[in-house]
């Protein structure tokens, strides 16, 4: 019944012979017999399933329509002739081209053709046609369609996995060596049950199998490598440069010897400072932009001494009063040894007391209180800390003249009675601008023998000459003077208490302010 209905549509409605020219000329020139809707309407009483009688009928028919499937027959007759069907009189089984590209282009555009898909076709075979377009979903109207083989081409985009379910007879199809988006997601609907993988070969709706080789050998080994080298550039930072790590995650007052390495430019000249008495002192730049002072120790010592350092460390790392300088961490490696602290912007008392600004009994005593404040601070909070005095350790701030002890370390016990030993000396520093030559031996000890050599009656021949003292103040400048031999005094049973020298010292730069 098929057979005889395709042979009526193509006898009746247009003879072969009458095709002798291109399609798109036939097109151009061709137009309906004068008997052709009378054709169309006797062949849709015959058997109303053929698609075109769905779309007009005697009484409802346009010129538009007609005009359509006319066309349709055209490209019917080319299409079979082209697809090298056995017998086009009698049968148009299949829809064939393979590696004509321009062709199958071509007759893939005629969606009129398409929209009147004879019903004889159960096979459209578009192979290796380079095709660069998305699925041609206007194929998909052959309804009775059994074969479909759309592979080796460039179709992209999604495969519209609803109509092609809809195709009930549809038995095989092939879609591979395509480039079908991956986001299709086939491999998990039923309808890839109905076929199976080998329809898909390389078409990009499965995982392709050398790109899911390359991504088993990316996560099976370049994952892990990754991963190790990730652990050793990690542990490298933690050890070796813990700086580059966020501040939550690394030890602020550590610094390793390859942090000092790199704040100092690997220790070089133009950051040196000064050496003397086996530290060296280096201006350097942390990583943060942080300008620190650096004290390296250059004398090699034994790993209790280093545990004691690393103690000492501890301890001065805690102190926090404006007349300390901040510490910042320090190294205690096997081949390195360095204090890190704040660099103040300022000079020390020693370079002071030759300007100026220090003319003044007044200044002077400001500066001592500062450092008193400093040394209740210690002996209150941190006993076993000796502080350093002396106008070559102690600076005076360029921002409030505030004066800044740069010196300390840890003692044995409670180190009270060294402190006020060393106030004394600083203070007679401070009043007589003169200080204990360090390269002789017992320097401390000829330098108050000297002093006590004009107390009392001489004090005028050792107080500073710069320090301009008024008659009346200069009994107040020997008090000064008496405190600091008291403070140096031995046994420390006659030393006086931290409250006792406060309180002078108070008593005294009180007084002056009221002569000034």
């Amino acid at each position: 019944m098929a057979s005889s209905l395709f042979i009526i549509f193509f006898l009746t409605i247009l003879p072969l012979s009458v095709l002798s020219a291109t399609v798109l000329e036939d097109l151009a020139n061709l137009t309906p017999p004068p008997d052709f809707t009378n054709t169309i309407t006797q062949n849709c009483i015959r058997n109303p399933l053929l698609r075109y009688c769905n779309n007009t009928s005697s009484s409802s028919s346009s010129p538009m329509d007609i005009v359509e499937i006319f066309r349709s027959t055209i490209v019917a007759s080319h299409l079979c002739n082209e697809s090298k069907n056995p017998n086009c009189v009698e049968s148009f089984p299949k829809i064939r081209i393979h590696s004509r590209p321009k062709t199958a282009a071509l007759y893939l555009s005629f969606d009129f053709f398409w929209k009147y898909c004879p019903l004889t076709v159960v096979e459209i075979d578009l192979v290796n046609n380079s095709l660069n377009s998305e699925f041609p979903t206007n194929v998909l109207s052959c309804a009775q369609l059994r074969t479909l083989d759309l592979s080796y081409n460039q179709l992209s985009g999604f495969v519209p996995v609803q109509n092609l379910t809809g195709l009930a007879n549809l038995t095989r199809l092939n879609l591979s060596y395509n480039r079908f988006s991956e986001d299709n997601k086939i491999s998990d609907s039923e309808f890839f049950k109905r076929f199976n993988a080998s329809s898909f070969v390389h078409s990009g709706v499965l995982p392709d199998a050398k790109r899911y080789k390359v991504k088993v050998l990316v996560l099976l080994i370049v994952f892990p490598i990754t991963v190790i080298l990730l652990c050793f550039c990690l542990g490298w930072m933690c050890l070796k440069r813990p700086d580059y790590l966020p501040r939550t995650c690394r030890r602020n007052h550590k610094f390793t010897s390859e942090m000092i390495d790199a704040a100092t430019d690997e220790f070089s000249d133009q950051k040196l400072v000064s050496k003397s008495g086996g530290v060296d002192i280096f201006r350097g730049t942390l990583r943060d932009g942080t300008e620190a002072k650096i004290e390296v120790y250059t004398e090699k010592v034994s790993k209790e001494k280093r545990r004691e350092f690393a103690e000492e460390c501890e301890a001065v790392f805690k102190l926090r009063h404006k007349n300390f300088v901040r510490v910042l961490g320090w190294c205690n490696g096997r081949s390195l040894r360095a204090l890190v602290t704040e660099w103040t912007y300022g000079e020390s008392l020693e370079t002071w007391l030759n300007s100026s600004l220090a003319c003044s009994w007044r200044r002077r005593l400001r500066v001592v209180m500062g450092v008193v404040d400093g040394l209740f601070y210690v002996s209150e909070h941190w006993p076993e800390v000796t502080l350093g005095l002396s106008t070559s350790s102690v600076l005076l701030s360029d921002k409030d003249q505030e004066p800044l002890i740069s010196q300390f370390k840890i003692g044995d016990g409670n180190n009270s009675s060294t402190n006020i030993f060393n106030f004394g000396l600083f203070l007679l520093e401070m009043i007589t601008n003169l200080r204990p030559d360090e390269a002789q031996e017992d320097s401390d000890r000829r330098y108050l023998e000297y002093i006590r050599v004009h107390y009392p009656d001489n004090l005028e021949r050792v107080i500073d000459e710069k320090m301009k003292v008024e008659e009346r103040m200069l009994e107040k400048v020997k008090q000064g003077i008496t405190l600091g031999l008291m403070c140096t005094d031995k046994p420390p049973l006659k030393q006086p208490s931290l409250t006792q020298i406060y309180d002078l010292v108070v008593s005294l730069y009180e007084s002056s302010s009221r002569h000034h």
